[in-house]
């Protein structure tokens, strides 16, 4: 079981995830590849939280898939390409989270693999 750190040496976290993750690796470790915010069928939603709902909602099947869930995800790096997003990012994350709160990381960069890809969440999860 993943042990997660948050040192009163360290600034506390800004909102809900974890300053380290650790885990023994005595069992199974999935690399989550950077999901877009596209949909199964291949539409992609207007706007960058939509976006961002269909992008964790592509990370948790991929978890699920693998016969995991999001309480397994011990790191999750984030690129979006609107500046100022973190409140809603926060939002969604919390809320695809549930309470769970992995190392991760936020990143605002000037774009991604096409123009109309708004957002892109990518994850490290392992089970025993």
């Amino acid at each position: 079981m993943p042990r997660f750190f948050n040192p009163p040496t360290v600034i506390a976290p800004a909102s809900n995830y974890s300053q380290g993750a650790e885990h023994a690796l005595a069992g199974r470790r999935l690399l989550v590849s950077g999901q877009i915010g596209m949909r199964p069928d291949g539409s992609l939603p207007e706007g960058l939280e939509a976006q961002m709902e269909a992008a964790w909602d592509n990370l948790i099947a991929v978890l699920a898939h693998a016969g995991m869930a999001v309480n397994d995800l011990v790191k999750v790096t984030v690129y979006v390409t609107m500046p100022g997003s973190v409140g809603p990012y926060r939002t969604v994350r919390d809320r695809k989270l549930a309470g769970h709160a992995p190392a991760c990381t936020y990143l605002e960069v000037s774009g991604l693999a096409r123009p109309d890809f708004l957002v892109e969440v990518e994850g490290e999860a392992l089970k025993e």
